[in-house]
Order: structure tokens, then C-alpha cells, then sequence
């Protein structure tokens, strides 16, 4: 059977430039790449070596966010440290919510600025 991972991800986001902000502050990722996408939108490629997000805008005038659910749920990512992301967050003026504690890790969950449910997680 191959193996495979998750190379990457793409939301549609209002604002790339400040959701890529944020990510970086709360992931420590990088900027990988930005520039033109498909249908005159922009694209910033945020992550890590081998893996990343790619935020994407359209260009003005495309219709706007898809309802929560439609088809994304939310996103997933693991931290090292919880307490310290969930400032980060609260500092953005996110608010945390369904804190949980149960094996194999903690998490709480947030919704960004475009309504983008985030899970974060930590295993330490």
C-alpha cells in the first residue's frame, strides 16, 4: 500500500495577508510562496517544509464565503504548547471554545475573522 501524506490545504479567506499573519504569530510557519491564482484571485502559501495552507482570495465581485460546513468543518493543528496558542488566539480577538482534555491530547476550538473553524491541539 503507498504512504501519503497531507502536502496542503486550501481555504478562501477575505484577507490573506492578515490571516497569514496570525497563523505565523500562532504556528511559528513561514511564508512559502504568494501570487496570482486561478480566476485573477491571490494566494499566500503559508508552512512549513513539507506541508502548508494555502489562502486564497478571489478577486472582487466573486461571490463570497461558503456557509460553515459546505464542505469544511474545520482545520486541525498541532501545537507544542496550548496554553501559549490560546493567548495568541485571544490576543487576535478570537474566542476559545470546546475545551476538551481526553486522550490522546487537549484541544479548544476557534472561529477566525472569515468564520473558519480552527481545532487546535496539543499531545505533549
Amino acid at each position: 500500500m503507498p504512504v501519503a501524506r497531507l502536502e496542503h490545504v486550501n481555504i478562501r479567506v477575505s484577507d490573506p495577508d492578515r490571516t497569514a499573519a496570525f497563523l505565523a504569530k500562532l504556528t511559528g510557519w513561514t511564508e512559502r510562496w504568494r501570487g496570482p491564482a486561478i480566476d485573477d484571485g491571490w494566494t499566500i502559501h503559508l508552512g512549513a517544509e513539507f506541508d502548508y495552507i494555502a489562502l486564497y482570495t478571489p478577486k472582487e465581485g466573486v461571490p463570497g464565503p461558503f456557509p460553515k460546513g459546505n464542505p469544511l468543518q474545520h482545520v486541525g493543528i498541532v501545537v507544542d504548547d496550548l496554553d501559549a496558542a490560546e493567548q495568541v488566539v485571544i490576543a487576535h480577538g478570537y474566542e476559545p471554545f470546546s475545551h476538551a482534555d481526553y486522550a490522546p491530547g487537549r484541544r479548544f476550538y476557534f472561529y477566525d475573522h472569515d468564520g473558519i473553524e480552527f481545532e487546535l491541539v496539543s499531545y505533549g
